[in-house]
């Protein structure tokens, strides 16, 4: 008992900050119940600076409380805290819109700093004005809901990550937010509704970016690979690049122009969308993956066909591409997709793996046919292995 004793007051002795880092690793109704422990903990979870109103509290409260619990709960909450909210995570499908203006209020006014917003059931809800209040704000994601910054916003100056996903953004110049945002170190643009264009200028502004996804149907100019360098020139820092090729304005014969300049900061290239059956398309992926001469990661996802035309792949160049990696998503089996792989896998002599997610409507017989004939393909790096998951 002595022991015990000991032990329950080494815990409770330590330092707030320690205890709060503790509650932090514990989901949001885990650290609450810590109230019970002893009459020490009773408000221990008050210091609390990080809210994760996540799946696992949706799921607590639907089984504990209902379908009608969750604004009470969340209510009864807020008003416990002390400090600052540094970071939250909310499901706004399960609130009202009178309540979700509510809680943007309150954390606006508690400094957030980390602020991830969902609702796919609401995807016309504007987000209330409060938000663009939260001027403290450094990592910003918000899916499935409607994003209008009002007249009078000037931005976000301490914006260092924004994420928006399947976002419907009005009422203001998309391009001209962005320049708002000038720390900007991660942009993702991939799955966003808008009605205007984003000049290039105006992304080469954002010269802290390490990380950029974007939709290339939202560039104001029809696209080449070299449109797609002048691009990735004027971002020094990038590390990481994701291209969605969906609806985009692809030049004729643009991707066959040579670009006399590589980008050696380069690591990770990502296409989404892409119509392999699309020999334009190819052609410029290649073109672009070509001048990244340290890209290690390679993947390709969501890929369509819409008619399937045998494309020609380039020449195998010795030692030309220094990948690691390659992943395909959601892969077919088409003519055009073994290709890419085999094309992979003579010139990429540091190469480590081919990853392949099968399409889930593939059938146990077309996988065994298309596994024995990329098994067949040669191998520049001797350590390359293709997993099939």
């Amino acid at each position: 008992m002595a022991l015990e004793a000991s032990s329950e007051d080494f815990i409770s002795s330590m330092p707030d900050n320690v205890i709060t880092s503790i509650l932090h690793r514990l989901p949001l109704q885990d650290a609450v119940r810590t109230a019970i422990l002893s009459r020490n903990w009773r408000f221990k979870w008050t210091m609390l600076t990080q809210l994760l109103f996540d799946d696992n509290f949706v799921s607590y409260v639907l089984e504990t409380q209902g379908q009608n619990g969750f604004c009470k709960t969340i209510s009864r909450l807020l008003l416990h805290l002390n400090g600052a909210i540094t970071k939250s995570v909310v499901i706004l499908a399960v609130l009202d819109v009178e309540d979700i203006h509510h809680l943007i209020l309150f954390l606006s006014r508690k400094g957030i700093k980390d602020l991830t917003l969902t609702d796919w059931t609401k995807p016309h809800m504007k987000l209330p004005t409060h938000l663009f209040s939260c001027l403290e704000l450094k990592r910003l994601n918000i899916s499935g809901c409607g994003f209008t910054p009002p007249p009078s916003f000037r931005g976000f100056p301490n914006l260092l990550s924004l994420a928006l996903h399947g976002v419907h953004f009005k009422g203001s110049d998309l391009g001209e937010f962005l320049t708002r945002c000038p720390l900007l170190e991660t942009l993702d643009l991939l799955y966003i509704t808008y009605t205007g264009n984003v000049k290039l200028v105006e992304i080469a502004k954002l010269e802290n970016l390490k990380i950029l996804s974007l939709s290339l149907s939202l560039l104001e100019t029809n696209i080449s690979s070299c449109i797609v360098f002048e691009l990735v020139g004027s971002l020094p820092k990038l590390q990481e690049l994701g291209l969605d090729f969906l609806s985009c304005r692809l030049t004729e014969g643009g991707a066959q122009k040579k670009f006399p300049t590589a980008f050696p900061s380069l690591k990770a290239f990502k296409v989404t969308r892409i119509d392999t059956g699309n020999g334009s398309m190819l052609s410029c992926a290649l073109e672009i993956i070509r001048h990244f001469p340290n890209l290690q990661i390679f993947e390709i996802a969501h890929v369509s066909e819409h008619i399937s035309i045998p494309f020609p792949i380039p020449e195998v160049e010795v030692n030309m591409m220094e990948l690691r990696r390659v992943v395909f998503a959601l892969f077919k089996g088409s003519e055009n997709e073994v290709c890419l792989i085999k094309y992979f896998l003579a010139c990429s002599p540091s190469l480590k793996k081919i990853v392949v997610h099968r399409d889930w409507f593939i059938g146990s017989d077309e996988q065994l046919i298309f596994t024995k004939k990329l098994l067949k393909l040669h191998r520049a790096s001797p350590v390359a292995e293709i997993d099939f998951e």
